[in-house]
């Protein structure tokens, strides 16, 4: 390794006023102060409000699982994501949230997924043939990823409209999610909705394309038919098991356009971070390239090679707690409780700052190197559930997970075996949050056909 790998360097104090809504504006992640990294909670008070900082696993598993009910999703993620992605599984809460939740869980069985596997090797073929037709050249590997997933997403969720315009939607993902940041200091301020903030009309702009144009697709289908077996599709016959209720056109675009944004930005990310930790630890990609020979015989990679792949997935899963796609989760307590013993008010905001628990001191050993064999079975086995949370826990965990790591091992397998990709010189990416964990300025990467 050349040069230290990108991270986020936290203020030893907590800031001032002033400067943590700077902070918060320009990139949140980095108004944690150190103690987050270090202590197992962390109490604060923002702007007259009490928060905390939770990163004891036995106290993120309270949080998450053992008393889920107690917390809702926090005023800052909803006033974040609301707009955009509406009243669906990601942002809904109590019988609202359950009911979506019960109608979409069967779409997503292991054994339905593994029906995408081709769709899923096709998008990453066509990746590598763009990737080898630069080859000797420099890319935004960030900018590539994300159309090879949403690649993944037209085939898998919205296989009978060829007529969306890829880079478009990246653009109209990016501009909304930038915007973000204002959204999130404005709810710790407890500023008024209506207050406007820089880069609103084009933010607004971005959302209400990406609404329009997904209201269109669910409306053609309804009136077309679901023949096409794809998310949609699944969407439309979808049923709570329970009352037999099924989706309006409203929730299901409300789904949609969170599987659809949150599910390609996701996987996009944790594979653009994989690619740059490789690009600095040539014997794990000699490794993983030795793999990806013995699985495959030397022949092509088919669907029924991916699970064969655990080196493959131990190098992603590495590389997403040291660059988890979604960095922070946020609830609210609902009523007054009890947490490890002490008092948490109604109202009072409790971050897991997956982030920080990732890289805490007393969880992990060398936090901040890159070392895939941590998630061997013994080791994994041995390490505590709630210390590493990629996807979340609980009844809220990612209910893409398994779509998530199947495509992502797909992605990493077929390009890694086409070409190499070597970071530029001197370049070190900083992690930025944006609802997900993004590089600031891109990925800039060096292209080499193998």
């Amino acid at each position: 390794m050349d040069q230290p790998l990108a991270k986020v360097t936290p203020p030893e104090r907590p800031l001032g006023s002033f400067a943590l809504i700077a902070t918060v504006v320009r990139n949140p992640i980095e108004a944690w102060p150190r103690a987050v990294y270090e202590a197992p909670v962390y109490r604060s008070v923002l702007f007259g409000r009490p928060t905390l900082f939770v990163t004891e696993p036995d106290l993120v598993r309270e949080v998450l699982v053992a008393q889920a009910d107690a917390f809702d999703k926090a005023e800052s993620m909803r006033r974040a994501l609301r707009p955009a992605l509406g009243d669906g599984i990601l942002t809904a809460d109590g019988a609202h949230w359950r009911w979506q939740r019960r109608a979409t869980a069967p779409i997503f069985r292991h054994e339905r997924l593994l029906a995408f596997g081709d769709a899923m090797l096709g998008a990453a073929d066509r990746a590598l043939s763009r990737l080898q037709a630069r080859s000797g050249t420099e890319i935004d590997l960030a900018s590539e990823m994300m159309h090879t997933t949403f690649d993944i997403i037209v085939d898998t969720m919205l296989s009978s409209t060829g007529d969306i315009e890829v880079a478009q939607v990246d653009r109209d993902v990016t501009h909304y999610l930038e915007s973000t940041s204002w959204l999130v200091a404005y709810a710790l301020l407890r500023a008024p909705h209506w207050l406007p903030y820089p880069g609103q009309r084009r933010a607004e702009r971005a959302r209400d394309d990406l609404r329009a144009e997904i209201m269109r697709l669910v409306a053609e289908r309804r009136r077309g038919g679901t023949a096409w077996p794809d998310l949609i599709a699944l969407l439309l016959d979808a049923r709570d098991p329970d009352s037999g209720r099924a989706m309006d056109d409203q929730e299901i675009a409300d789904n949609l356009l969170t599987f659809i944004t949150a599910g390609h930005e996701t996987t996009a990310l944790a594979l653009t971070w994989t690619f740059y930790l490789l690009s600095h630890h040539p014997a794990v990609e000699r490794r993983l390239l030795d793999e990806i020979e013995t699985v495959t015989g030397g022949g092509a990679l088919r669907t029924e090679h991916l699970e064969g792949l655990a080196y493959a997935r131990q190098v992603l899963q590495e590389a997403m707690r040291l660059y988890p796609p979604a960095p922070v989760i946020v609830r609210a307590a609902n009523r007054d409780l009890r947490l490890g013993g002490e008092p948490i008010a109604a109202g009072t905001p409790v971050y897991v700052p997956v982030y920080a628990l990732h890289r805490h001191v007393r969880l992990w050993s060398s936090p901040d190197s890159f070392d895939p064999d941590r998630f061997a079975a013994e080791p994994a086995r041995e390490r505590h559930r709630f210390a590493y949370l990629p996807f979340g826990a609980g009844p809220r965990i990612c209910i893409g997970t398994t779509f998530a790591m199947l495509e992502a091992v797909a992605i990493l397998a077929t390009v890694l075996r086409g070409v190499r990709l070597s970071t530029r010189p001197g370049h070190v990416p900083r992690p930025k949050l944006r609802i997900t964990l993004r590089p600031a300025d891109g990925m800039p990467m060096q292209v080499t056909a193998r």
